[in-house]
């Protein structure tokens, strides 16, 4: 008998009665995707690797004594690998969503909630990366989602030590698909137009054999972030820190422009003088 994600609770005789559902119901399963918001399982079945990404180990532990701050790179999702979802993200998914969000967040487990926040100081963008980059014996390159974040001791004590110690090995992206499609390996007349969806991507998936075995997956080609999390394990685990550190100084101050006025308060309020030759000079 043969299960699938799409179809909870129910079983199959074959592949063939699978593709028939996944066929018959592709219009709604897609629909419903673009409804949901994609995190890592909440029962993780990790597709299997032919690698394990290590990313900060605990031997790469950050001296925080003192520290408040931490600076990391994150990878947050990969491109070009089946994941737990059964999908499988093509490079450039990210190109339209990198350029509009603005205001990311750095989560614990995907909770939007004030206590599992862990950053809001968020840089994003996409880099293509060998994957032995990322702990992985594929062949070829994957682009990576990565964050650049800081880290503060104040907003998030518990995740502050937990990549000081180099214990966040995966991380995932809470994401919104946009554009998406089904492939599926299948030689009869009914499923042409997944067979050439199948044929156009097949030799872009890195772990093909776990796609071959299942027999179909789910094709993303473009997908709005919303927002990367710390997990413990993710729906790719080819998603590491890369680098933790220390930041050692925030003394430092960015000095005002040549020319800026200072105005001096007393009590809260700026003198009358003060303000009167303020908006003169302006």
């Amino acid at each position: 008998m043969i299960t699938a994600k799409e179809f909870p609770g129910k079983t199959f005789e074959s592949k063939k009665d699978l593709f028939e559902a996944l066929i018959k119901n592709k219009s709604d399963l897609i629909a419903s995707k673009k409804m949901q918001t994609k995190e890592a399982d909440s029962v993780i079945c990790i597709v299997s690797t032919t690698g394990k990404g290590e990313g900060v180990k605990k031997s790469d532990a950050v001296d925080v004594s003192g520290v408040n701050e931490l600076k990391a790179t994150l990878v947050i999702n990969s491109t070009n690998i089946m994941d737990s979802h059964s999908d499988v993200h093509i490079k450039g998914l990210w190109k339209k969503s990198v350029k509009e969000q603005k205001n990311l967040y750095l989560l614990q487990e995907h909770k939007m909630t004030f206590d599992h926040v862990i950053s809001n100081d968020v840089t994003a963008y996409t880099k293509e990366m060998d994957w032995k980059e990322l702990g992985q014996n594929f062949i070829g390159t994957t682009e990576a989602l990565i964050f650049d974040t800081v880290i503060s001791k104040d907003r998030n004590e518990y995740m502050f030590n937990q990549y000081a110690n180099g214990f966040v090995k995966e991380h995932s992206v809470g994401m919104r698909y946009v554009s998406l499609e089904l492939a599926i390996n299948s030689d009869s007349r009914y499923d042409e137009n997944e067979k050439e969806v199948w044929d156009k991507y097949i030799d872009q998936v890195a772990n093909r054999e776990d796609a071959e075995n299942q027999g179909y997956f789910w094709v993303v080609t473009e997908a709005k972030i919303i927002e990367g999390s710390a997990v413990v394990k993710g729906s790719n685990s080819a998603t590491p820190t890369i680098t933790v550190e220390a930041v050692t100084d925030t003394s430092a101050k960015a000095e005002p422009p040549s020319g800026t006025q200072t105005i001096k308060t007393v009590k809260g309020k700026v003198p009358n003088n003060q303000m009167y030759n303020f908006f003169k000079n302006l």
